[in-house]
């Protein structure tokens, strides 16, 4: 049972690794935001506080999960 468990958080930490340096790469290339998000911008300067985007992304990955949960039952 803990075996399942380690190898769950462990592949949990690198899909979030990897959606991580995804979203890096986005950014760098001038991804997408969603309205809602804040962006303060100043010479020099770039502040993203991505609300709406983490809203919505916490809205499908946990749509996603409910559905991977349903169908392992």
């Amino acid at each position: 049972m803990l075996i399942w468990i380690g190898a769950g958080l462990a592949v949990l930490g690198l899909t979030v690794i990897a959606l991580g340096g995804v979203l890096s790469a986005l950014g760098a290339k001038g991804g997408r935001l969603l309205p809602g998000d804040i962006v303060v911008s100043r010479p020099g300067f770039r502040f993203v506080l991505p609300i709406a985007t983490s809203l919505a992304a916490s809205a499908v990955l946990t749509l996603l999960l409910w559905l991977f949960a349903a169908w392992r039952r």
